[in-house]
């Protein structure tokens, strides 16, 4: 499990993947699966707010360059 600080997207997609595929798998203690479930939340959360900012950014940055006429 990976610092939340320091939590990439693509550490958190792939750490998200193993949690489901172990759950699909059948292969999570009924000791952890309060755990894991709680974890794939988080991850899932930190996901669509990580899209949802990237988004907000690129769209901010398109807004604020000038379109290239035909001359340019």
């Amino acid at each position: 499990m990976s610092s939340s600080e320091n939590l990439t997207y693509r550490e958190a997609l792939a750490e998200l993947q193993a949690i489901v595929q172990e759950l699909e798998d059948g292969m999570v203690d009924i000791d952890l699966l309060v755990e894991k479930v709680r974890r794939a939340s988080f991850l899932c959360q930190f996901l669509r707010q990580k899209l949802r900012t990237t988004e907000e950014e690129v769209q901010k940055i398109l807004q604020e360059t000038e379109p290239l006429t035909p001359e340019q």
